[in-house]
């Protein structure tokens, strides 16, 4: 297993963290209650306001760290009530999220009326009463709600072989989907990746398109996976997904620094399972995506291109996304990589085409929906011409 040098080296060795308490958190005089204990949570204590307003106090697992505040927790009243809830942030850390609501098993998004900005401090109003309400940045998607997910995705599809390749920090099962048809020997491999930062739920909503489309049982699905095997990683960081974090892994590091020395058993895991099959089956890496959030639908990527297995890849499929999709405009951002990200571990470790995919934290949902499908549509029609 051959470790990849970057121009720009990060330190990627363990990292203290501080662990939140898990509890109820109890507001008496107002009758009203918080908690963090669920798989996802976020809250690191609450402070009573007045009797209809608490200021919520979320830190992340440490520092330094990107300025994107993760938070979810779950409220509950003694009495039917409207209710003020002020974000709390270390100095340095605005508010980025705007909060999703889940009630009987539905979410939704927060009205934007009952949301009141001072500055930089967010406050919102709720309605509680004796069913817990679930705020949060984003719709909690935890390692057994992937589980759920993919496990159902694959059930009766007997080209999808489902392997626990390793363990998290905290003995958390790693999860990858091998899948072709026919047999495996000598098929280039398209490698999916999401869930490095936990938080960035949109990015793997569209792997979960893309996955779906892959596996479609069409004619162009079957044709690709009979010339073509993808190895899908549906949650490389788990520990920090259920951990509530902000963006790190159980050891205070960031998985997608981690491509270059593999310091941290998650990114050591994939690399070696990755290496393995390159080896036994004599194959070569083709290809790369690894599924992101940030403020924008971007796609970034390496200038490196000509000399890669797929020289043309990044333009044709580009241009096959807007020819598919109305309207739409691909945001490329290019860029070689001089960090250990992975779509630089693509590049330089394999010469295949790396690319980092993007879905903005406020794309809707059924936008998200679309690009994932003809995503995945497009890339496939182009690996087959």
């Amino acid at each position: 297993m051959n470790t990849v040098d970057f121009e720009k080296p990060v330190d990627t060795t363990t990292k203290p963290i501080s662990s939140q308490l898990k509890k109820v958190f109890s507001l008496e005089d107002a009758g009203v209650y918080t908690s963090n204990q669920f798989d996802g949570a976020r809250l690191n204590g609450v402070e009573t306001a007045s009797d209809s307003s608490a200021i919520l106090i979320i830190n992340p697992e440490n520092e330094p760290i990107n300025r994107s505040a993760y938070y979810a927790f779950k409220a509950w009243s003694s009495v039917p009530k409207t209710f003020y809830f002020t974000f709390k942030y270390p100095k340095g850390h605005k508010h980025r999220y705007i909060p999703k609501l889940k009630k009987n098993n539905r979410w939704r998004l927060i009205d934007s009326t009952n949301i009141f900005k001072k500055d930089s401090i967010v406050t919102i109003k709720v309605s509680l009463d004796k069913k817990p309400l679930t705020i949060a940045a984003q719709e909690l998607q935890t390692s057994t709600d992937v589980k759920n997910w993919y496990m159902k995705l694959i059930r009766g599809k007997e080209y999808v072989r489902f392997k626990n390749f390793g363990k998290s920090k905290l003995g958390r099962q790693l999860p990858v989907l091998d899948i072709y048809r026919g047999a495996k020997k000598n098929k280039p491999i398209i490698v999916l990746l999401t869930r490095q930062h936990p938080p960035e739920v949109t990015g793997f909503f569209a792997f979960k398109e893309f996955l779906q489309t892959v596996l479609d049982n069409s004619e162009l699905s079957s044709d690709f996976l009979r010339k073509y095997r993808v190895l899908a990683f549906p949650i490389v960081n788990p520990d920090g997904v259920d951990l509530g974090h902000w963006r790190h892994s159980a050891a205070g590091v960031d998985t997608n620094r981690d491509w270059s020395k593999y310091h941290q058993p998650e990114v050591r895991n994939i690399v070696k399972f990755v290496t393995k099959q390159l080896k036994k089956d004599k194959a070569v890496l083709l290809l790369g995506l690894d599924f992101h959030s940030t403020y924008e639908d971007v796609f970034y990527t390496n200038k490196i291109r000509e000399r890669t297995t797929l020289p043309n890849f990044i333009e044709d499929w580009f241009a096959a996304l807007e020819e598919n999709i109305s309207g739409y405009k691909v945001n490329e951002k290019a860029a070689n990589s001089t960090s250990p990200v992975s779509k630089g571990w693509f590049l330089y470790g394999h010469n295949a085409v790396g690319i980092t995919y993007e879905i903005g934290d406020k794309t809707p949902r059924d936008q998200i929906k679309l690009i994932g499908k003809v995503s995945a549509q497009q890339m496939m029609h182009v690996l087959l011409k």
